[in-house]
C-alpha cells in the first residue's frame, strides 16, 4: 500500500513535524488561546498524532476515535480555550501534515498519485471525525459548566427570596 508508505515517512520525520506545528500554532492569532494549554501538553499530543499516525489511521475503531476527541474537547473547553481556536489548531494539524505529504510524497507517477489521494481520503476521513467528536465533548462540556452555573444561580436565588 502507497499510502502506508507515505504514513511511515511522516512519522519518521514526526519530531520535526510537530517541532513546526507547535511554532505555527503558537504563532497564530487564530490559536493563540491554546496558549492557556501547558506547552508540554500540547507539544505532547502533537508528537502522538505524527509518532502513531499510522495506528490512529489504520487501527483504531470509531468508538476509540471518538473517546479520544470527546475527552479532548471536554479538556480543552475546561481550559477555557475558544472552540474556534480550538478547531482551527486541529484543522492546522491537518494541513501541516497535507503540505507534508504533497511536499514530500514522491508523486512522479500514477501509482504515487493514487497511494498519496489515498492517504489524502484516509486523513479527509480521520480528521473530519476528529472535529466533529471533539466539537461533541467541548459543547457537552460548556453544557455541563452552564448548567452547574444556573444550578448555583437557582440556589443563591433561593436563599435570598
Amino acid at each position: 500500500m502507497l499510502a502506508g508508505r507515505l504514513v511511515r515517512l511522516i512519522e519518521k520525520n514526526s519530531e520535526k513535524l510537530a517541532r513546526e506545528l507547535s511554532e505555527k500554532v503558537w504563532n497564530s492569532p487564530r490559536c493563540s488561546d491554546l496558549r492557556k494549554v501547558p506547552s508540554d501538553e500540547l507539544q505532547a499530543r502533537t508528537s502522538e498524532i505524527y509518532q502513531n499516525l499510522n495506528n490512529w489511521l489504520m487501527d483504531m475503531t470509531e468508538l476509540e476515535i471518538e473517546m479520544r476527541y470527546t475527552d479532548l474537547g471536554v479538556r480543552r473547553a475546561g481550559q477555557g480555550v475558544a472552540f474556534s481556536h480550538f478547531l482551527w489548531a486541529i484543522t492546522a494539524t491537518r494541513e501541516h501534515m497535507v503540505t507534508f505529504v504533497q511536499r514530500e510524497g514522491f508523486s512522479d507517477g500514477p501509482m504515487e498519485l493514487q497511494g498519496e489521494l489515498e492517504l489524502m481520503h484516509i486523513l479527509g476521513q480521520f480528521f473530519d471525525r476528529a472535529l466533529y467528536y471533539a466539537a461533541v465533548g467541548y459543547e457537552r462540556e460548556r453544557t455541563r459548566v452552564g448548567e452547574k452555573l444556573r444550578r448555583r444561580r437557582d440556589d443563591h436565588q433561593k436563599v435570598h427570596a
